[in-house]
């Protein structure tokens, strides 16, 4: 049942690559040797053009994985406990060591566009931010990884959020690993994510109407 209502969410809010693809965004040009595995779409009824600010903020403000569901908090622990065994997330795999950090190829107009470390509690380090892009990296063992927030107007009206999710999987296991994490991630990991995420821009609406 719970699979069924997933993969009913997973199709409604997957979108075509090409509403990735199509943007003029600064990350093409930049991470051409990366991957595209899918776009998502993260909907923000009311939203205008300069709303991307405000979306970001309602995000971080909606908290981490300590906010996420039981399955997906399920599933990241049986994630880092393979870590741990398998040696995936040793120092030596990660950004600066195993690969390059996506922030060394930055144009000079995109650097210093954001802090260099990661936020506290999230495996993701800040890469640039524009007004209606926002790129992060993550490196391990099996992939070198990055999450694209972009802005763009809805098929519906207004403005939505678009997670990209770009990849550069580390040889044979890396493939494997993104084959056999697929499934995963489109019947429980990112439905619960971007609702999670559409859910803190409603909220943020009703705390402004509000005045609290």
């Amino acid at each position: 049942m719970y699979a069924t209502v997933y993969l009913a969410e997973a199709v409604a809010m997957r979108l075509p690559d090409s509403a990735h693809t199509d943007r003029p965004w600064r990350i093409h040009e930049i991470a051409r040797d990366f991957e595209l595995e899918d776009v998502w779409s993260v909907r923000a009824p009311g939203a205008g053009p300069g709303d991307f600010p405000v979306m970001l903020e309602a995000i971080r403000s909606s908290g981490g994985l300590a906010r996420q569901a039981p399955p997906v908090k399920l599933l990241f622990a049986v994630r880092w406990g393979l870590g741990a065994l398998l040696g995936w997330d040793r120092p030596r795999t990660g950004l600066g060591s195993r690969v390059r950090p996506l922030r060394d190829r930055l144009p000079s107009d995109l650097r210093d566009t954001v802090d260099d470390a990661a936020p506290v509690g999230s495996p993701f380090t800040p890469v640039y931010r524009l007004p209606d892009e926002d790129v992060r990296e993550i490196a391990n063992g099996t992939v070198h990884g990055l999450m694209h927030l972009g802005w763009a107007p809805a098929a519906d009206g207004g403005y939505e959020l678009r997670m990209a999710v770009l990849v550069r999987p580390n040889g044979l296991v890396g493939r494997l690993y993104m084959a056999v994490i697929t499934p995963f991630r489109y019947l429980i990991v990112y439905p619960l994510l971007t609702r999670q995420w559409e859910r803190a821009w409603r909220e943020r609406g009703a705390r402004a109407a509000t005045g609290s």
